[in-house]
């Protein structure tokens, strides 16, 4: 049978960019269809604008620490309205270099939605067209909880542009964008609540980076609400009320700010796709209880095996709407394992063993491998040794401030091998990426051991753990 295409992608993110280039660069005429901008959330709303904003909030802390080294004091105030308009000028632009790059592959960029049809066609910008294989990156989407008053809460998604900085801004979360925001805000002067509902943020980190980064939070000034739970977000005179629960207390509690940021997660987004109609199976739906996206169950995915095939042998999923590891080098990574695969006479597997991530929290915290909890679930306690060094960095010995630097790493007693890295402080993305090297190598405590450190360095404590 003839198609229309060799390859159809639905969402023009990272999985989808990367997958669309690789297998146009085998030959096959692809199509790639978006209905927002180009560059999914990693450029428009995630990865990029996100680091811009964490650069611009660490400015106060350094006119801060150059007056222990001499320099006089820097009285300086933020101009909200340059800040997010230089971010988005710089989103924009990413997004027409990724256009660019697809016109340069020689990939059909259809800025419309996508959805299926059946196993082999697509319904596009009004019409139907056909492939011979479909790979559906669409990424996923903020989640709210099923709330009174969440229409006047904020997702990760409007916080780039709020046309005035909150004064007070509260935030609610635990995870890894929760976090980040409330540093970013703090960092730009805003003052700032973070409620969780349980006792500690990070959840699935070692425990090591999420006390070291909740305990550095609290001591800059962050607010931090435990064990608390939101009941409902009204409008009034002074701006956005609040009301919340407390464990163990009987009557409800009100807070009243100038922004409510919701950032409890994200999941697939998988509504209007018509993956029904092309028999695409899901799974991890059967939770009723948990809010929606678009009709499904936030918990939900693209069901894949091993090579990113779904149900159907000719569609194909990567990314975040597989809610297998939800990172952008790992979009990319399956996206061109895919591409490899079906069209470069390669076939290969995308391994989700050791990927290395990083919070830009301040302090920063990076990771890879197993945390020390996930290594003596698997080994026992007496299988593990854990090497570790807490200390305040040498950049801070004339700043006069109380930060402190964590180095940790996770070890198999039996084998010596390095089966985990963690690091809080600056620079720890940096630093775990080299690391994350040696880590994937297989290296052993040995191989750290024999390592000669670069003096005077933080990454130098990782070769000097004892």
């Amino acid at each position: 049978m003839t198609y229309d295409y060799d390859l159809f992608v639905i969402g023009a993110g990272s999985g989808g960019l990367a997958a669309s280039k690789r297998a146009a660069s085998y030959g096959a005429k692809v199509a790639i269809a978006e209905s927002d901008l180009v560059g999914g959330t990693c450029v428009i709303r995630g990865c990029i604008p996100k680091k811009l904003m964490v650069y611009a909030s660490k400015f106060p802390h350094l006119y801060e620490d150059a007056v222990g080294y001499g320099w006089s004091k820097v009285e300086s105030s933020l101009n909200w309205q340059h800040l997010i308009t230089s971010v988005d000028k710089e989103v924009n632009r990413l997004s027409q270099l990724h256009i660019g790059y697809l016109e340069k592959n020689g990939v059909e960029l259809i800025k419309s939605r996508a959805s299926l049809v059946d196993p082999h066609t697509v319904e596009v910008d009004g019409r139907k067209v056909t492939a011979d294989k479909i790979l559906i990156a669409v990424g996923g989407e903020a989640v709210k909880p099923d709330l009174p008053g969440m229409e006047y809460a904020i997702t990760s998604r409007e916080i780039f542009h709020l046309q005035e900085q909150p004064k007070h801004i509260v935030i609610i979360g635990a995870g890894y964008i929760a976090v980040e925001f409330a540093c970013i805000m703090h960092g730009l002067g805003s003052q700032v609540s973070l409620m969780l509902r349980g006792d500690r943020i990070l959840k699935g980190f070692d425990d090591d980076i999420r006390n070291n980064i909740q305990d550095a939070m609290t001591q800059h000034g962050i607010k931090i609400f435990c064990n608390t739970q939101g009941k409902e977000i009204q409008q009034v005179s002074e701006g956005l009320k609040l009301t919340y629960s407390e464990k163990d207390k009987d009557a409800d509690s009100p807070i009243t700010a100038d922004a409510v940021l919701v950032a409890i997660g994200r999941a697939p987004n998988l509504g209007r796709l018509g993956l029904e109609n092309a028999g695409v199976k899901v799974v991890n739906c059967e939770d009723e209880d948990l809010p929606r996206l678009h009709g499904y169950s936030v918990s939900c995915a693209i069901s894949v095996d091993e090579y990113s095939r779904t149900s159907q042998p000719n569609i194909f999923a990567v990314g975040d709407c597989t809610n297998r590891i939800n990172l952008t080098p790992v979009a990319i990574g399956e996206g061109r394992a895919f591409a490899d695969t079906e069209f470069g006479n390669n076939p290969r597997k995308f391994s989700h063993e050791n990927v290395a991530s990083a919070v830009f929290t301040q302090p920063e915290a990076a990771t890879v491998g197993l945390s020390e909890a996930e290594a003596k679930a698997k080994l026992g306690e007496d299988g593990v040794q854990i090497y570790r060094a807490r200390f305040r960095p040498m950049y801070h010995s004339l700043t006069g401030a109380d930060e402190k630097t964590l180095v940790k790493l996770v070890v198999d007693k039996n084998t010596d091998r390095v089966l985990g890295a963690h690091m809080v402080g600056e620079y720890s993305a940096e630093v775990i990426q080299g690391v994350a090297i040696a880590v994937n190598m297989g290296a052993t405590k040995k191989d750290f051991d024999a390592t000669v450190g670069i003096h005077p360095s933080t990454a130098e404590e990782f070769v000097t753990l004892r």
